[in-house]
């Protein structure tokens, strides 16, 4: 089995080298960007269409976040280049990210992208958050059979850009410009202190506080 096959969050995200339709990528190149590094399961399917014309809409809110879209399937390069002429053919829009041709499936395989189900070499949709320093912050996976939700990503990406920032966390159903969390005291000490009223915190007890951040 290949190591990393068994990709975890705080990994070092393994490097390649691949063809896309924008020329050779080494993804190390890319360090000091984030990159929004997702697999789709085949070129001139239905959902992987509708998932590259909301992702093209969507672009320039990555690029705002210093991040980079990195596209894969199995597919060749002739294909995808095909395909993203197609989209645009028929719907005006440029795709405006490099969509990798992994024909021999090594890139996929190195990120556990393919099903369980041995007789398929159709990528699943996984999506894999790495930071600017190369390392992988946030995994997702999604069926064939559904589409992502974009604007979801880019919250994911803005709750871990806040985070590391502020040196908070975000609570559940967080939105930009909405209270973090800060961290909990971690000695008693701490603890008395955070009880006595800490200035601009509001807390619902000594663990869970919240502040506004600009």
């Amino acid at each position: 089995m290949n190591e990393y096959n068994c990709l975890k969050i705080g990994m070092k995200a393994p490097d390649f080298t691949a063809q896309t339709t924008f020329g050779q990528i080494t993804l190390s190149d890319l360090k000091g960007k984030w990159v929004v590094l997702f697999s789709h399961p085949g070129d001139f399917t239905p959902v992987c269409t509708t998932e590259f014309i909301a992702l093209a809409r969507h672009n320039c809110y990555f690029v705002q976040r210093n991040a980079q879209l990195l596209g894969l399937s199995v597919d060749s390069n002739p294909s995808h280049l095909a395909w993203v002429y197609n989209i645009y053919q028929n719907t005006g829009i440029q795709i405006p990210f490099p969509v990798i041709a992994d024909s021999n499936g090594r890139v996929a395989k190195t990120y556990g992208m393919f099903p369980a189900d041995a007789s398929t070499t159709q990528t699943v949709r996984n999506v894999f958050f790495i930071d600017d320093k190369q390392v992988i912050r946030a995994i997702l996976v999604y069926p064939l059979t559904n589409g992502r939700n974009i604007p979801e990503l880019i919250r994911i990406l803005d709750a871990l850009q806040t985070t590391d920032k502020e040196k908070v966390a975000t609570p559940a159903d967080w939105m930009p410009g909405q209270p973090v969390i800060v961290p909990a005291p971690q000695t008693y000490d701490e603890l008395l202190r955070r009880k006595t009223g800490e200035e601009g915190l509001c807390c619902i007890d000594w663990y869970l506080c919240y502040k506004n951040i600009k």
